[in-house]
């Protein structure tokens, strides 16, 4: 399961201290390690030693949880922190909501739009101001009748038998979609949930979210306090790298909890 070792990138601003909360309560759960790292651009006087003191910041932030902390140098905070996560063998990279979102949502920033198009991990985003619950209540994936996501499905099902949380299906029905054709679809990814983690199909939900656009249809779905929403990477994407499609991106923008979008074909 995703979350054996957890990096987050971190700047001294609320949005990355959400950021590292939600990284401190994964670890929580998975028991994992975690690593906190801030990136910081070469040639610029004084630029490693911010970067320290943005650490100690973070430090003091966690207080006595254990963590590692690691200064990396790079032209841009997205790549340095893909570099650092092969280098540390970290699973999972984590980073905050950009500056100027609407509270509860997602924006994404450079750091953000570089992750997902080019990753090898999966990445987590935090809406602004979102604040951890004390555990995951839901597992949700943005399902689509395609083979990156059936595997986000499988994946997810580990997770959800793993934390003991319901795993729910759920299908955006836009404009003048063929709702029969969408339930289908969904009736037909139960089996690979069940099947990855021998999940009772009575702990797998399925759900038809129907609007004009994403943002409609998201808000007229039930959002849990604990809801974790799963996005696979678009078919485009290269084997083992994140590549966010322009609806997951729509979708991202428009959820209203934490957004983890999976590498393609990552076990």
């Amino acid at each position: 399961m995703i979350g054996a070792h957890v990096l987050v990138g971190y700047v001294p601003d609320q949005r990355a201290d959400e950021a590292l909360a939600l990284a401190r309560a994964i670890v929580a759960l998975t028991g994992g390690r975690l690593t906190v790292a801030a990136v910081h651009p070469p040639g610029r006087a004084g630029a490693a030693s911010e970067a320290g003191d943005t650490l100690r910041r973070a430090a003091e932030v966690l207080g006595d949880e254990p963590a590692d902390f690691v200064a990396q140098e790079s032209r841009g905070v997205g790549r340095g922190l893909s570099v650092l996560a092969g280098k540390v063998g970290a699973d999972l990279i984590v980073i905050g909501s950009a500056a100027g979102g609407a509270r509860g949502q997602i924006a994404v920033g450079g750091a953000a739009d570089h992750l997902l198009h080019a990753s090898s991990e999966a990445v987590l985003l935090t809406p602004s101001g979102y604040r951890p619950p004390e555990r995951v209540e839901r597992i949700t994936v943005g399902y689509v009748r395609r083979p990156q996501c059936d595997e986000a499905v499988g994946r997810a099902a580990v997770a959800a038998e793993r934390l003991d949380v319901p795993l729910r299906l759920l299908t955006l029905a836009l404009d003048e979609a063929d709702e029969g054709a969408l339930r289908d679809d969904l009736a037909l990814a139960v089996p690979l949930a069940t099947g990855a983690a021998g999940l009772d199909p009575g702990a797998v939900q399925t759900e038809l979210a129907a609007g004009h656009d994403v943002a409609a249809a998201l808000a007229a779905t039930d959002w849990l306090d604990g809801e974790l929403l799963v996005c696979a990477s678009s078919e485009d994407a290269a084997v083992h790298r994140v590549f966010l499609g322009e609806m997951a991106l729509k979708v991202l923008r428009a959820a209203p909890c934490p957004v983890a979008v999976l590498p393609r074909g990552r076990d």
